[in-house]
């Protein structure tokens, strides 16, 4: 890759590195092959939530990990966390990814449970997260606030982002792209009306940040949450509308292009 000498050289490099990732073949292999699997609103969510809370490690172990799960829930994770009970909750018994636990699914299904027979739902939830702070800080603040609310254990609480002490939160970032980003390029879902394409944040990983930094977009060292609000600023300057896009191009570089 030649290191691009001016705003347009990067611009360029950005937008032709977008066109080229954000396609459809990118979904193969890919955790969001997991949600594309369905088409009922719910199920689509839910399997996309609980995909992306435990979407670390090598993209193969978490795609392996998701389909399991999805396979307790007999491939309806929205009937599943409808009717959960003492009996989902054995057959949840084994299940891990990481240091993800049957025990973390079982607490995530039960908060799963009220947000959807008691509060309209995931999308409800991060909507009215966001009407409050006109932010998505504060629609993932609403979320993990329900889980805080369930008292769930210290281990299951740590799979939900506290951007208050800084965690770059970026499976739930990521999560937020796939729901909220137009089905444009075949990729993302946009199921999701509430929340606008500009104000999302970069899900900020190791690629993502290696290459930004190789680029000029982010000086900060740390992957905090400092540094995602950082690189989604230097992003707004090539597309305020959709500065988000552009995960697929420095995701892109990172894996296919090796970008050190």
């Amino acid at each position: 890759m030649v290191s691009p000498k001016s705003f347009h050289d990067l611009a360029e490099l950005l937008n032709d590195r977008y066109r080229r990732y954000a396609q459809p073949f990118f979904i193969e292999g890919d955790p969001i092959s997991i949600p594309h699997r369905f088409t009922c609103k719910p199920d689509v969510e839910i399997s996309a939530l609980l995909t992306s809370t435990f979407a670390w490690g090598s993209r193969k172990s978490i795609v392996n990990s998701a389909t399991r799960l999805m396979e307790i829930m007999d491939w309806k994770p929205y009937e599943f966390t409808l009717n959960f009970s003492k009996r989902e909750e054995n057959r949840l018994k084994g299940f891990v990814h990481r240091t993800f636990s049957s025990a973390n699914a079982v607490e995530f299904c039960y908060v799963l449970k009220d947000i959807y027979t008691n509060h309209g739902g995931l999308e409800n939830v991060f909507a009215q997260g966001f009407r409050k702070s006109n932010s998505v800080e504060g629609a993932i603040a609403a979320y993990r606030n329900f889980f805080v609310q369930h008292e769930v254990s210290p281990g299951t609480l740590r799979h939900v982002p506290n951007i208050s002490r800084g965690a770059a939160a970026k499976r739930i970032n990521m999560f937020l792209r796939w729901m909220v980003r137009p089905q444009k390029e075949g990729v993302d879902f946009g199921l999701w009306h509430h929340i606008p394409t500009s104000k999302l944040l970069i899900p900020l990983d190791l690629h993502t940040g290696r290459v930004a930094r190789r680029l000029g977009l982010l000086s900060r060292k740390q992957d905090d949450f400092r540094a995602v609000l950082e690189l989604t600023e230097s992003l707004t300057a090539f597309d305020a509308s959709d500065p988000v896009k552009y995960d697929y191009a420095l995701f892109g570089m990172g894996i296919h292009e090796h970008i050190k």
